[in-house]
């Protein structure tokens, strides 16, 4: 825990003097905003001195106080336009990245990464190679799919981006069956550990949504299509999960013990909050029925209660009976 703390207050440090590139700032104002005293903040700045940083103490002032900068002239990664904070962050976020994996751009954000980190010198490189331990992250998932299903992504991007008509073989799930579609794909949207092809089926009269871990082939026609419908920005935008259906109102009543949870959390952008004297709360959402719907409510157990609609109230009881029978 100490070294953490020494990584986070010097990571303040850099950020800080970089947010004040005219003024600069002076040791009793570090000291200051890290709660800690100036010796500290000596020998913060020199461990960053040390790391490759372009610090500076500028003595120039007519008040004879030393002010630390950045010298941009001494890094040649601030010619890209970006900070040196900004460079770091940026280095530094290849942990959050790390749920893009399964997606067609794994490559691409590696590439990027290592000539990001060609930028930094090797001590920038170890001290920043440090913070990972300070914050983490944990990927959602990945779904396992068809051997080649990057060829697939690959086909199905350049058959969005062309506005071409594809002949698609999928396996459904809810059907168990294989079909061949003819569709126009639309977009590619990724979510929850799995990647997920949008597309009008002209059979259908309406956009669908494939996974695709789930399609077995991919044949690009040489016939153009002409979007008939526009897509929101958002992907999902009312499930709380991947689902594309209409969104309905719900109302869930949640016990005491998890409402400090639930009000800490957004869920969805149409959520409403009302507090119960009890200690409890009310949400109230606007999404569509789906099984996500369903696993979110399930997942609290007996803490919350489905209010609206009735029949939506009535499908989690059933499924509470029957996982009660289950466990008999």
């Amino acid at each position: 825990m100490p070294r953490n703390a020494e990584v986070i207050r010097q990571w303040t440090i850099l950020r800080e003097i970089e947010r004040s590139p005219g003024a600069g700032v002076t040791i009793d104002e570090l000291a200051t905003l890290c709660a800690v005293t100036t010796r500290t903040i000596r020998r913060d700045l020199q461990a960053l001195e040390e790391s490759g940083f372009p610090l500076y103490d500028d003595k120039s002032h007519d008040d004879g106080r030393t002010r630390w900068r950045v010298n941009g002239q001494a890094f040649k990664g601030l010619s890209t336009g970006l900070t040196v904070a900004e460079l770091c962050a940026l280095y530094f976020s290849r942990t959050l990245l790390e749920s893009l994996s399964g997606t067609p751009f794994r490559d691409e954000v590696e590439s990027a990464f290592e000539k990001l980190s060609s930028v930094l010198t090797p001590h920038m490189r170890q001290f920043l190679d440090q913070l990972p331990r300070v914050i983490a992250t944990k990927a959602d998932p990945m779904r396992r799919g068809h051997p080649h299903q990057q060829q697939f992504i690959a086909r199905a991007l350049e058959a969005t981006l062309q506005l071409r008509q594809v002949q698609l073989t999928y396996h459904s799930k809810s059907s168990e069956r294989t079909k061949t579609y003819l569709v126009h794909p639309y977009r590619l949207a990724y979510a929850q550990g799995g990647l997920y092809l949008l597309a009008y089926v002209p059979e259908y009269q309406e956009v669908r949504t494939f996974a695709v871990e789930r399609i077995q082939d991919v044949s690009l026609l040489e016939e153009r299509f002409t979007p008939i419908e526009d897509l929101p920005d958002a992907a999902f935008p009312h499930s709380l999960g991947v689902h594309s259906g209409p969104p309905e109102h719900v109302e869930v009543e949640f016990e005491p013990a998890v409402a400090d949870y639930v009000r800490a959390r957004q869920w969805h952008p149409s959520q409403q909050l009302r507090d119960a004297a009890s200690g409890g709360l009310t949400l109230s959402l606007d999404v569509c029925r789906d099984r996500a719907l369903q696993s979110w409510i399930l997942s609290f157990g007996p803490f919350a209660r489905v209010i609206a609609p009735d029949t939506l109230a009535r499908e989690i009881a059933e499924q509470f009976t029957e996982a009660r029978a289950r466990y008999a």
